[in-house]
């Protein structure tokens, strides 16, 4: 408002001072006050010539051009949100479906664990059962030798000592007779153990 001021003040300074823009006639037209009235309509013609066609023509169509890229803008932002939307939706069903698989992968893994340790149990279980059998048997065997290794040493005792009197001495005995001798040494042995 005060630059308006200033310039209609300094304006009608030029209007009225005729003296000080006078340069004679030798002098820039400009500046000589009697072409000023035609200075002014021309500059009155063509910047209103301007003003018409940039208010009517050009104006209007940098406004338009600016209206339809404003709303190509809060298009591209809608479709931009909506699309954000979409990616947050879809990431949460990505995050859902993984999260579910992974409850899926761990139950799988605990019940093949469990059918695992089942069937390891179950064949730890046999193997001890067979290994006991085996023991059981091996024991029976065991104790049936032993019931019968006496019985055997006394035969062998028997026929050992039959031998070893008809290398030495030349003569056959008889078997009840060195039965009833290795029977009285083996008698004494077992009282001294």
């Amino acid at each position: 408002m005060i630059k308006k001021i200033f310039f209609y003040l300094v304006f009608l300074s030029f209007l009225t001072l005729k003296e000080a823009f006078a340069s004679g006639n030798s002098g820039m037209p400009q500046l000589n006050p009697e072409f000023w009235i035609s200075q002014i309509f021309w500059l009155t013609l063509t910047f209103g010539i301007l003003y018409i066609l940039l208010s009517k023509l050009i104006l209007p169509k940098i406004s338009k051009n600016l209206e339809i890229r404003k709303s190509q803008i809060l298009e591209n932002i809608e479709a931009a949100e909506k699309q954000r939307e979409e990616s947050e939706q879809k990431i949460k069903e990505y995050d859902k479906i993984i999260n579910n698989n992974k409850i899926e992968a761990k139950n799988y893994f605990n019940q093949n664990r469990a059918k695992i340790l089942k069937d390891i149990n179950k064949k730890k279980e046999n193997l001890e059962n067979q290994i006991n059998a085996e023991i059981n048997k091996a024991e029976i065997e065991i104790q049936d030798f032993k019931n019968k290794a006496p019985e055997k040493i006394y035969k062998i005792a028997i026929e050992t000592s039959a031998d070893l009197i008809n290398q030495l001495i030349g003569i056959k005995i008889n078997n009840s007779s060195i039965s009833a001798i290795v029977e009285d040494v083996s008698k004494k042995k077992y009282k001294l153990l």
